[in-house]
């Protein structure tokens, strides 16, 4: 196929990337599906993963056995695999919210299989496997292709893939809290993730301990502590570390911030603090992390 474009036609896709990757153990050590070009804080991804796996999602860890498992995920919320086999072999789309716009009535932050609080991953049969399958490879070949409508063919592929999921669950996705201390979790950990992303070097957490989370929801610290311990199995100073080391890990593998400042942006006083906390957590210091990505 011919590879010259037609000068009255902008044949590059805004906001969407498709890609396939079969990596090896060690190849996919570097962050998963990791496109330098672009970023993590502007684009949902749908993921077909066929490898078995551990998926760490926002406070979540999924096992994955080996099977087809479509996944969603958006800019907010971070993840990673921990690997099971020497393989890893995957399809991944990334689009923006205004790349699906026209095609869509309600925003992707409304979308059960995109919402904060979600659990967005679907085990595959065979046959839906194959079809899904399909539908990346047509995304694939449009996307190098020269057809001049290819974007609003693509839309509708993104499309296929959310009905697809959509399918596969309840009418009414949305589970209601049972009782008091769940609804409690739940806000609290929505404004958790509310604070991220950190997009600019001058940015700065405003919310940093269980007593700041519990004044903003106009509840006693150990209310919240309670109620958090109970329905999670963990405390809230545990999802509080958590997500910042989540942030530090994002900042330091994409974008050339110095240490300083990320300690800054993430609500430690001195960088020496934050190295502390880091390597507590991973065994690693910052700049160790950023040199092995």
């Amino acid at each position: 196929m011919s590879t010259t474009l037609s000068p009255l036609i902008d044949l590059q896709l805004k906001g969407f990337k498709v890609y396939e990757k079969n990596l090896t153990l060690q190849e996919a050590e570097r962050p998963l599906l990791a496109a330098q070009i672009f970023s993590r804080r502007d684009y949902y991804k749908v993921l077909l993963l066929e490898s078995k796996c551990v998926l760490h999602y926002a406070h979540q860890r999924l096992e994955l056995d080996g099977g087809q498992y479509l996944f969603f995920t958006n800019p907010h919320i971070p993840y990673s695999l921990e690997l099971r086999t020497d393989r890893l072999h995957a399809y991944a789309c990334l689009f923006t919210e205004e790349f699906v716009a026209a095609a869509r009535s309600e925003s992707l932050h409304q979308s059960p299989l995109f919402r904060i609080g979600s659990t967005p991953l679907f085990k595959l049969p065979a046959s839906q496997a194959d079809y899904v399958r399909g539908i990346f490879h047509k995304m694939l070949a449009e996307q190098q292709g020269d057809y001049p409508f290819k974007g609003d063919l693509i839309r509708t592929y993104v499309q296929l893939l959310i009905h697809e999921a959509l399918h596969l669950q309840p009418a009414d996705p949305v589970v209601q809290p049972n009782n008091a201390a769940t609804r409690l979790t739940s806000l609290f950990l929505e404004l958790l993730e509310r604070l991220f992303p950190i997009e600019l070097p001058t940015q700065q957490l405003t919310l940093k301990t269980p007593q700041d989370f519990a004044d903003r929801l106009a509840v006693h610290v150990n209310h919240l502590n309670k109620a958090v311990k109970q329905v999670t199995g963990k405390p809230t100073s545990a999802h509080i570390a958590g997500r910042i080391l989540d942030e530090a890990k994002a900042l330091l593998q994409h974008t050339d911030w110095s240490v300083a400042s990320i300690a800054t942006c993430l609500g430690f006083e001195y960088p020496t603090y934050f190295n502390n906390f880091f390597k507590k957590h991973t065994g690693v210091t910052p700049l160790s992390l950023r040199r092995k990505d």
